[in-house]
């Protein structure tokens, strides 16, 4: 049985001593045995912390072929490709030829008979992974804290300490020369697919690191987000690679390969004669994008992954399962007094408008449950507009929702970030990969749109696109990839939430205008202490409360759907214009995230009632305000000008006659699906 020591440090060669006992018993399954194995070890008490992660720990802490995890997100998939699986090769102390397995391997050894019978091919598959888009500070900080894995450097560098993240570590792999060096720490012969030879296999590992220098500069490693830092890799995938998704969060458990041999295909010249027949027909820009520098982006032979139903250290890794019902019922107990320290938390943010905070938490805690035909059930993109215009009061509010959600990204709607940012992927044919774009985030994302950095001027064609893509993902929940000749759709699960002066220009579910209790004269002075956080512990226990609310189950008894149908008849019976079927899909909503956010899994009588009550309140308020919003409509109106290009006003609203924004063109379709989404809540 294999120690601790052996499965962590050298799973290769556990998988090579179950393949070499394998070729005594035919049809042993060696290979799903290996897997297996893994598994039951990763099962075990905390082992998982055991396992050092790329997140958080430099690749050159790292020991090649050792076993390492990744907490990332799938950006891309690549096509498929074939490599030996099993193969002759001449021992060199005995001369004899040994049949070698070339699983979880990118580099064969020297020495391979290609001639022989033995040797069979097998496919696998290539995943592009970049870290968790948006994910926050404290999010990283918590996974770094609580790994008990041991690392030193791979090499003879010795730091001062033995973890450091990737961000404190990013400027000195770029300027340091020694640590460049040090990046290269394994070497080892050639891969089947990629470069293979005997002769001068140490030659041209020698050389790998100069082309991998040069190929840096202009490596782009296409995260989603601008501005992002940490590794990206390339997974390898041998089983069930079915199973993974495009934009997934997963956690991969894998061996590490770093051989300096795979950077052969940076140098041109060098992979015209290296490179598998196969691999001959990818364009020197495909060869540079899907076999970067090991140095730079690292492979990662997978052995064991699972889905990532959240990204919050706080909580059990497995989610909030059978086996986890002692954390989740001490924590439901807690809820509803959490919720109130939360609410006064977020009244004192927002200006002292209880409301507003209230409506808030719901936001923070909404989640796409269920879709029925294309409607998303459960969204609730919230606007909140009447923000104040000073001391950078939306930067400010964005920094304390990021204190508190997992993952979040903040867009400034300036102009020159709607007319020139990508916020779709779009595929690159010539280097045959997507690029990324700001809106390919994972689920749950806090997407935070500033509309108050908007100022007036002119969408071009590109900025009208953008506008338009993201009204189409408030509104329907997807974004709709741009491939060239034809768009496909990737539904999403994002939270948005839209701060605004004015009305927004964008579509929402709820929109809450902000009424300040703070006079005027005070504003600045107060907004100068707003951003002053709460106390660690309270922190992590507002973090806890959101991250479960938003995983809670939740359904409706017949007898309370019964109470809310009837509810409806009679608010309609005075005046049927008073309520529509929007109006009672919202107020359904509403009851579902207040009932989640006491901690209760299904609908009472009480939380429909406050539900509606808390309506009543926001409809209130916008009615009181109704004047002045006309008012303000009415002279920030958008133009069309001659060229038919639609406009900004003052407070830059676009006209909703030449830009139907998030309805896909179609109002009247979406209008009448109000009915539908309310039946479709009461039902599921």
């Amino acid at each position: 049985m294999p120690s601790t020591d052996d499965w962590l440090n050298n799973p290769l060669g556990v998988v090579e001593g179950m393949f070499a006992a394998s070729q005594n018993t035919p049809n042993s399954g060696w290979a799903a045995k290996a897997v297996a194995f893994f598994k039951d070890r990763l099962k075990e008490k905390d082992a998982h912390t055991w396992v050092p992660s790329l997140n958080d720990v430099p690749l050159h802490y790292l020991k090649p072929n050792s076993l390492v995890k990744f907490r990332c997100f799938i950006q891309d998939m690549f096509d498929p490709e074939f490599y030996m699986g099993t193969y002759e090769a001449v021992d060199p102390s005995t001369k004899a030829k040994v049949l070698r397995c070339g699983k979880y391997k990118d580099v064969t050894e020297c020495g391979v008979d290609f001639n022989s019978r033995s040797t069979m091919t097998a496919e696998r598959h290539t995943f592009y992974c970049v870290p968790i888009p948006g994910e926050s500070p404290w999010v990283k900080e918590g996974y770094a804290g609580s790994s008990q894995a041991r690392v030193v450097p791979s090499t003879s560098y010795a730091p001062t300490r033995q973890k450091r993240s990737y961000e404190e570590d990013d400027d000195d792999m770029d300027t340091d020369t020694q640590p460049q060096k040090q990046r290269e720490p394994h070497t080892g012969p050639h891969s089947p697919t990629e470069p293979h030879g005997n002769g001068d296999c140490k030659r041209r590992e020698k050389e790998a690191p100069s082309s991998q220098a040069a190929s840096a500069s202009h490596l782009d490693l296409n995260f989603p987000l601008p501005g992002e830092k940490g590794p990206s890799c390339l997974l390898k995938v041998y089983e069930e690679w079915d199973g993974f998704k495009l934009n997934e969060a997963v956690e991969v458990f894998g061996i590490l390969s770093v051989s300096p041999a795979l950077s052969a295909l940076a140098d041109e010249d060098a992979s015209s004669s290296l490179l598998d027949p196969a691999g001959g027909m990818e364009t020197a820009e495909e060869q540079r994008v899907h076999s970067p520098p090991a140095s730079l982006v690292p492979r990662l032979h997978m052995l064991h992954a699972k889905p990532l139903p959240h990204n919050n250290p706080l909580l059990p890794a497995a989610g909030l399962e059978d086996n986890n019902s002692a954390f989740l019922s001490s924590t439901l107990r807690e809820m509803a007094a959490v919720r109130a320290e939360l609410l006064a938390y977020f009244t004192h943010v927002l200006l002292g408008d209880a409301l507003a905070a209230e409506y808030l938490i719901l936001h923070l805690v909404s989640n796409v449950y269920t879709r029925r035909d294309v409607l998303p059930l459960g969204k609730f993109t919230l606007n909140l507009s009447g923000c104040p215009a000073v001391a950078s009061f939306t930067e400010r509010f964005y920094q304390i929702i990021q204190q508190l959600v997992p993952s979040s990204y903040y867009l400034g709607m300036t102009l020159q970030n709607m007319n020139q940012m990508r916020l779709v992927p779009k595929k690159d044919y010539v280097a045959n990969r997507l690029l990324s774009g700001a809106l390919q985030l994972a689920t749950n994302t806090s997407l935070f749109l500033d509309e108050s950095q908007l100022e007036q001027g002119q969408l071009d064609t590109t900025g009208v696109r953008n506008v338009t893509a993201l009204g189409n993902l408030i509104s329907w929940q997807k974004v709709d990839y741009d491939f060239s000749y034809h768009q496909m759709e990737f539904p999403c699960n994002i939270n948005v939430l839209i701060a605004s002066e004015g009305r927004s220009l964008l579509p929402s579910d709820c929109q809450i205008h902000l009424q300040s209790q703070v006079a005027p004269p005070d504003l600045e002075a107060y907004l100068g202490g707003i951003q002053v956080h709460p106390q660690a512990s309270q922190l992590n226990k507002f973090r806890m409360y959101l991250s479960v609310a938003r995983q809670l189950d939740y359904s409706i008894a017949d007898e309370v759907t019964k109470s809310v149908e009837d509810d409806f008849v009679d608010m309609r019976k005075d005046d049927p214009q008073s309520i529509s079927a929007e109006d009672l899909h919202r107020m359904l909503v509403v009851a579902r995230l207040l009932s989640l956010s006491l901690g209760q899994t299904s609908l009472s009588r009480d939380s429909w009632l406050r539900a509606k009550h808390v309506e009543m309140l926001r409809r209130s308020r916008m009615e009181q305000n109704k004047i002045w919003l006309r008012a303000l409509l009415y002279l920030c109106h958008s133009k069309v000008d001659a060229l038919g290009e639609p406009r900004l006003g003052e407070a830059g609203h676009l006209d909703h006659g030449a830009l139907d924004l998030g309805k896909g063109g179609n109002h009247s379709a979406a209008v009448a699906v109000g009915g539908r989404r309310a039946e479709a809540a009461l039902h599921l």
